[in-house]
């Protein structure tokens, strides 16, 4: 279990865990942390995760399954997450969305060949005034156009292949 996270989070983690009346809230951190170790959360991150705070699996795995942006299943070294709230629908996120559908050539929950981006439906980024929207990472980008959501890749694929990471911080 020690390729999920290194031995300095791991002791990091324990302590937060045995000093906190709640370790429940550590939950996020921790699922946050193997992902961005890992890429995604595995089974045995989920048991570890609950080794740690000293709960079950299923409690673990409730949360994991509740947040889109922890990922229980291998992902891109970016991912895409296109808002299909009700502001960016009214203003154009079913075309942001099948545009970059016919433009990497995969569909929702997929990912391109090349292993660069993962593209997924979000219920909202809260970017309503810059409607439509998509997240890249961590990376906001808003008013989308055909242009802009060119450009959004490039750079995004640029910034990958020159850090060697991908937006969950897994090596490429």
């Amino acid at each position: 279990m020690n390729k999920l996270l290194s031995q300095s989070e791991l002791d990091t983690f324990r302590a937060k865990a045995a000093a906190s009346a709640h370790p429940r809230e550590l939950i996020v951190d921790l699922l946050r942390a193997i992902q961005d170790h890992h890429g995604w959360v595995p089974d045995e991150g989920i048991e570890l995760a609950a080794e740690i705070l000293g709960l079950s699996p299923l409690q673990i795995e409730e949360i994991a399954t509740f947040y889109d942006k922890i990922f229980r299943q291998p992902v891109g070294r970016k991912v895409i997450h296109v808002c299909d709230s009700i502001c960016c629908w009214a203003t154009g996120s079913e075309e942001v969305a099948g545009y970059l559908r016919r433009k990497l050539g995969i569909d929702f929950g997929e990912t391109t060949a090349d292993g660069a981006f993962t593209l997924l439906p979000t219920c909202c980024l809260g970017a309503c005034g810059d409607a439509p929207a998509m997240m890249i990472g961590l990376t906001l980008y808003g008013r989308l156009t055909p242009e802009k959501i060119d450009a959004a890749l490039e750079k995004e694929k640029s910034r990958s292949q020159e850090s060697g990471v991908g937006s969950q911080g897994k090596t490429s």
